[in-house]
């Protein structure tokens, strides 16, 4: 087969140098071969002409995605054509430098990797991704006019750190405190978020830039009581880049105690006189009270009262001993007290108590019996009057079917007035 040869250049027309590649493309595959890879000096004139036409193509057949990538991962970059014409595909960086023509790599950056190459798609990978990496790939289409569409590379950056620190290792009960958490070189800002327990709190957040990276703090005032001693306060990282980074610090909050006073004979009823009276103090505070010590308020304590650590016992009491008892603990923090009121009854005030409480139980238990009694007569009788309301019998004109005549029936009546006295009639 004979050569194919290009026409002669035309006045005033391209000259064959000028002639887009494809059809140099076009002259290779028509002798039967392989194009063979490009000159670099080929792919400088290619770049520089799709840099004169990429603002006149419309990129009507080329697809393409962005893509989100974090650092360090890997990017995948796809170029495809929705009606494919054997055209050739290539892929620029945003230097405009290119990456690969068709299945061939110019570049020497081996980062970038061929996954798929056919006349409808061009796919590369980008591995170990970096800040440096970020910004517009283009996709061309040599076609006649060129097409061209770009993509954006974006990079993300997780925290490099996040540190939460607290104004007072250990805090006093009432005490406001300050806490600040700080989540170094991200990219995007991250957005930091409170927690005590389960509960969410509201801290105030402030952004410092640095190049192309972001460091946030956040800082959290909290004014502590007892019930916050131990429990953690956490601080999370709301970030594209990452899932379910957080922190947390617990609470030493020292309190002062907390005392109560309990009765352990007589375990229930009244203190009477000759009888015994044991009380016992507890207290709890942090740190734990060390100072334990019974009083009576506004008197001299009786000496016959023995004190025992945090026990107070009177073996046999009497009205003398009458009055409010108070134990006292304190720690590091400060003081408490709570107190007992004593009142001494006389030696039998339970037991009439109960002899009458017994006599009142009969007397109630007699009149319920009587009310009920009464109940079920009146119920009786108004079902007997009811039964029986408006009935009655009388004689009068006994015998006067059997008489002859009109006459004889009013003489034989016997309801006449010679028998009145025989008139009865029955009411109920």
């Amino acid at each position: 087969m004979p050569a194919l040869r290009s026409p002669e250049p035309v006045p005033g027309s391209r000259s064959e140098a000028e002639e887009p590649p494809r059809r140099l493309l076009e002259l290779q595959l028509s002798r039967g071969s392989a194009p063979a890879p490009p000159r670099p000096g080929f792919l400088r004139s290619l770049c520089c002409r799709f840099s004169d036409v990429s603002s006149q193509g419309d990129g009507q057949n080329l697809v393409t995605e962005d893509v989100t990538v974090v650092e360090g991962d890997v990017a995948t970059i796809s170029c495809r054509v929705k009606n494919s014409d054997d055209s050739v595909i290539q892929l620029l960086n945003p230097n405009r430098q290119t990456i690969y023509f068709r299945d061939f790599r110019p570049l020497k950056d081996s980062r970038f990797q061929l996954v798929n190459f056919s006349n409808s798609e061009l796919r590369v990978s980008l591995t170990n991704v970096s800040i440096s990496d970020e910004g517009r790939y283009f996709c061309q289409l040599y076609t006649d006019p060129p097409q061209e569409i770009y993509t954006t590379i974006t990079v993300l950056v997780p925290p490099r750190n996040l540190v939460i620190d607290i104004e007072k290792e250990t805090a006093v009960e009432g005490e406001e405190i300050e806490l600040n958490c700080t989540a170094m070189a991200s990219r995007p800002a991250t957005t930091i978020r409170w927690f005590k327990g389960n509960k969410e709190l509201t801290g105030k957040s402030e952004v410092e830039r640095w190049s192309d990276m972001y460091t946030v703090t956040s800082q959290l005032l909290l004014k502590v009581g007892r019930e916050d001693d131990g429990v953690p306060v956490i601080c999370l990282v709301d970030h594209p880049a990452v899932k379910d980074l957080q922190t947390q610090r617990y609470l030493e909050v020292m309190y002062k105690p907390q005392v109560r006073v309990s009765q352990n004979y007589p375990l229930q009823g009244l203190t009477r006189e000759g009888e015994p009276l044991e009380l016992t103090c507890t207290a709890f505070g942090k740190p734990q009270p060390t100072d334990m010590r019974w009083l009576r308020v506004d008197d001299e304590m009786p000496q016959h009262v023995v004190v025992s650590g945090s026990n107070l016992l009177i073996s046999n009491l009497n009205k003398t001993d009458n009055g409010t008892y108070r134990c006292e603990a304190s720690n590091a923090v400060g003081k408490s007290h709570a107190d007992y009121m004593l009142f001494v009854y006389d030696s039998r005030a339970g037991e009439e108590g109960a002899i009458r409480s017994v006599d009142h139980a009969v007397v109630g238990g007699v009149v319920a019996v009587v009310v009920f009694a009464m109940l079920c007569l009146l119920i009786i009788l108004g079902r007997y009057f009811a039964r029986h309301k408006g009935t009655y019998f009388t004689h009068e004109a006994k015998g006067a079917d059997d008489a002859a005549d009109a006459d004889t029936a009013i003489i034989n009546a016997e309801g006449g007035q010679n028998n009145s006295e025989e008139k009865k009639e029955y009411f109920i």
